[in-house]
């Protein structure tokens, strides 16, 4: 472990043994550094070397949910996976939690970092942030990848909405003190409210609660989208800012925290989205059907060319008719052309010649 000059503080991983969860990609060395900005030190991994992708997880979560797909990624990539502020090792901001303040930390790392633009890949929360982060610093963004996200329609599950109401704080603290083991047991009998793949998953955030400034990000991140309806920011007034910007769109058919529906409009508002829908998976596809998500990544990040921002474009954009609305309203189906299609893909792949992939 040593302090660069900048005052980053790393620590080099040796390369994980067989069959280990760790991050180290085989034959590159991981960084796990914490860099002093402004707005508070943010705690990251960095992995590989190439072309910058930026990892964002979601609400109460840290960057350990990508354990399971930095090591890939990295051999190909720089991949850059930061705690958001209040969450994990990273320092709590001065009060404000909004969507547009951790997209202005994500931005400040990735420069302070030496990347002046990135891949965005984006979980829950995190689909938020990197959504934010396109309209804010459009031309910051190479690409975008959406798992599971936030912001596309109001629905949401039961449980965060019951964390925005008055005493959410005290049954948060209770809840997280109770053994992961047997809070997964007890998710595993609400199949209504959380899918059966992701018990474990929502046990180790929930446990990762303990903390009370990691409870204060949660919750008031939380409050910053959610309200006791439902979620309470959306992108879609935006969506057609994405119009040149390569997208894909996935999420776990069993997601029960955000509905699958929110992402097939998605895809219907951005023609040219490649989409993935991972069968049997739930709200978390990254942690737990990682080949499948992992695959969808690679053949996007690899099958794409990085955006351009063009200012006197992204001015025409923002002053545009709804793609989609323009389409209903001129009389014209609502279909892609030969040159701007949608790719639909799931998993596992389907064997009928009628499925398109």
């Amino acid at each position: 472990m040593h302090t660069h000059p900048n005052g980053t503080i790393t620590r080099h991983i040796q390369p994980a043994a067989s069959g280990d969860a760790g991050l180290e990609p085989s034959g590159a060395s991981v960084v796990e550094g914490r860099m002093p900005l402004t707005g508070g030190a943010i705690s990251y991994t960095k992995a590989g070397a190439g072309p910058a992708v930026l990892l964002i997880h979601g609400l109460g979560g840290t960057r350990r949910t990508w354990r399971h797909v930095i090591p890939d990624l990295a051999r190909t990539h720089t991949v850059i996976a930061p705690d958001l502020p209040g969450h994990g090792g990273s320092d709590p901001p001065a009060g404000d939690y909004s969507l547009g303040a951790h997209a202005c930390a994500m931005r400040d790392l990735l420069l302070t970092l030496g990347f002046p633009r990135a891949s965005i890949v984006g979980h829950s929360l995190g689909g938020g942030v990197a959504l934010q982060a396109g309209y804010q610093f459009p031309e910051r963004i190479e690409r975008m990848a959406l798992i599971s996200s936030g912001g596309l329609g109001a629905e949401v599950t039961p449980v965060l909405r019951a964390a925005t109401l008055p005493g959410a704080d005290a049954v948060v603290a209770g809840l997280s003190s109770i053994p992961a083991a047997l809070t997964q047991r007890l998710f595993g009998v609400l199949p209504a409210l959380i899918g059966g793949s992701d018990a474990g998953v929502l046990a180790e955030v929930l446990h990762g609660l303990s903390a009370e400034h990691q409870r204060r990000a949660f919750l008031r991140t939380a409050r910053t989208v959610i309200d006791w309806r439902g979620q309470t920011v959306s992108a879609i007034r935006q969506l057609g800012l994405l119009s040149d910007v390569p997208l894909l769109v996935a999420w776990g058919a069993n997601d029960k925290t955000i509905p699958p529906q929110h992402h097939h409009a998605l895809a219907e508002r951005v023609p040219h989205a490649v989409t993935v829908e991972i069968a049997g998976a739930g709200h978390y596809p990254h942690e737990t059907a990682p080949a499948q998500m992992l695959s969808a990544l690679q053949t996007f990040l690899a099958a794409t060319q990085p955006y351009r921002y063009e200012e006197d474009r992204f001015v025409q954009l923002l002053t545009s008719v709804d793609p989609v609305e323009g389409r209903h309203r001129t009389g014209r189906a609502v279909q892609s052309s030969s040159s701007d299609h949608l790719v639909r893909h799931r998993w596992p792949p389907q064997t009928s010649p009628n499925t398109p992939i």
